[in-house]
C-alpha cells in the first residue's frame, strides 16, 4: 500500500506534466523498481484517479502527502478531523516556505513523513544549520489510538470528565513549530495548534480545540514585541474581543518557568479545552490565529537577521536557550502528553529543542545591561498593547 501511495504521488506531484504514454512509462518503471511488475494491484486508471483527487486538493502545494488518504480527505471535507488536517498541512506549508525564503544560501527543509502503527502518522520538516535558522522544525501530527492512563489522568486533572482506568479511543491531530534563529537579535517563536477527541465508554464524543503562539527574544526590542502581540490580538479580535486579554494572560501563566520565577518570554496567547460556542466558531478562530504567525513573525526575522553580533550576545543567546529546554522538559504538556502516548516518535516530539544550549552556574546578567532589560520584563510580563 505504501508503494501504491508513493506511485499516486509521484503523479500528482508532477509527472501529469508528461504525455500519456510517458506517464504510463513513468509508472511503469517505478512500480517495476518497487517489485510490482504488472498493473494488477494499481492500474493507470486508478492512480490517474488518485492524482486528480490530490490536484483538486492541490497536495502539491503541500510539504508531503496528507496522512489521510485525500480521496477521503475530499469526500467528506465538513468533518472536523478532515478540515484540521488540510488546515494544519496549509500552515506547515506556508510558514515552511516562509522561513525558506528568509535563508541566505537556499538551505531547505528536511520532510520526514512517518507512519505510527498504533494508527495515523506525520509530517516533521526540520531546516538544520541554516545561515538564518540554527535549527527550526515544523510539525504535523494526525493520530489515533488509545488514551494512557496517565494521560487520561492529566486531563482529568485539568476538569475533563473522563473515566479513570477505562480504555478510551481518541483522535489528535496538530501543527507545532519552535523556531531557533542565529543571530541573537531574531526572537525565537514557537506556536501550536490542536484539536482532539475522545470516545467515552457510553459512545460520547468529547471534543476540544487548544493552541498559542508566543514569543521568546534574547534582546528587547519594544517595537517587536508591540508588532508582534497587535497581530495576534487582531486575530483574536476579529472573533470576540474578550479573547486577546484572556489568553494573553493565559499564556503568561502558563509558559512561566516557576523554579526561576520568570517567564519563558514575552508571551503572546494560549489557550486549551475550548469546546465553545460550537465546533465550526472554535475552528475559525483557530485558523486566524495560525494565519496570523507569518505576519506577527516573518517581519521581526527581516528587520534583524543582518545584525552585527559578537560572543556576549551569542553567550547570552546559548543561556536562554537553556531556559527554553527547562521549560519544555518539566512544564509542557504537549511534551508530556506526547512522551507518555504509546508508539510515541521522539525525534519529532524533541524537535522543539535547540541544536545548542548553556548553563551556567549561578548567572545574574549584570545591572543596567541590555540582559537585564529583558530579565526585569521576563520577571513582571508587560501588557504590550
Amino acid at each position: 500500500m505504501n508503494k501504491l501511495r508513493h506511485a499516486i504521488s509521484l503523479l500528482s506531484l508532477g509527472t501529469f506534466q508528461l504525455g500519456r504514454r510517458t506517464r504510463r512509462q513513468h509508472l511503469h518503471g517505478f512500480l517495476l523498481g518497487t517489485g510490482l511488475t504488472t498493473f494488477a494491484s494499481v492500474t493507470y486508471a486508478q492512480a490517474a484517479e488518485a492524482a486528480k483527487v490530490n490536484r483538486k486538493l492541490n497536495v502539491s502545494n503541500f510539504m508531503a502527502e496528507p496522512i489521510t488518504d485525500a480521496a477521503v480527505l475530499l469526500e467528506d471535507k465538513d468533518n472536523m478531523r478532515h478540515r484540521m488536517e488540510l488546515l494544519i498541512m496549509e500552515i506547515q506549508a506556508e510558514f515552511c516556505r516562509a522561513l525558506e525564503s528568509e535563508e541566505f544560501s537556499g538551505q531547505k527543509f528536511l520532510v520526514d513523513r512517518w507512519q505510527r502503527k498504533e494508527g495515523g502518522g506525520g509530517i516533521t520538516c526540520v531546516l538544520q544549520d541554516g545561515d538564518v535558522f540554527e535549527k527550526a522544525g515544523v510539525n504535523i501530527s494526525v493520530v489515533t489510538g488509545w488514551l494512557p492512563p496517565d494521560a487520561v489522568q492529566q486531563m482529568r486533572a485539568r476538569g475533563k470528565k473522563l473515566t479513570e482506568g477505562a480504555k478510551l479511543p481518541f483522535f489528535a491531530s496538530g501543527v507545532s513549530a519552535v523556531i531557533h534563529p542565529r543571530n541573537p537579535y531574531v526572537p525565537t517563536i514557537h506556536f501550536n495548534y490542536r484539536y482532539f477527541e475522545v470516545e467515552t465508554p457510553d459512545g460520547q464524543k468529547q471534543w476540544w480545540f487548544g493552541g498559542g503562539t508566543d514569543l521568546t527574544p534574547y534582546y528587547l526590542d519594544e517595537k517587536d514585541a508591540r508588532h508582534f502581540h497587535k497581530t495576534l490580538k487582531s486575530a483574536c479580535d476579529e472573533h470576540d474581543t474578550s479573547y486577546y486579554p484572556k489568553f494573553k494572560k493565559w499564556c503568561d501563566d502558563y509558559f512561566r518557568i516557576k523554579h526561576r520565577h520568570e517567564c519563558r518570554g514575552i508571551g503572546g496567547i494560549f489557550f486549551d479545552d475550548i469546546d465553545a460556542p460550537n465546533p465550526d466558531a472554535v475552528f475559525n478562530f483557530v485558523a486566524s490565529c495560525a494565519r496570523a504567525v507569518i505576519p506577527s513573525y516573518l517581519p521581526l526575522v527581516q528587520r534583524h537577521k543582518n545584525r552585527d553580533y559578537g560572543n556576549n550576545e551569542r553567550q547570552w543567546q546559548l543561556l536562554r536557550r537553556g531556559r527554553y529546554v527547562e521549560f519544555n522538559l518539566i512544564y509542557d504538556r504537549g511534551t508530556k502528553f506526547g512522551l507518555y502516548t504509546p508508539g510515541a516518535r521522539y525525534e519529532s516530539i524533541l524537535m522543539s529543542l535547540p541544536l545548542h544550549a548553556r548553563w551556567e552556574y549561578m548567572h545574574e546578567p549584570k545591572p543596567n545591561t541590555r540582559e537585564s532589560v529583558l530579565q526585569k520584563v521576563l520577571q513582571n510580563p508587560k501588557d504590550w498593547v
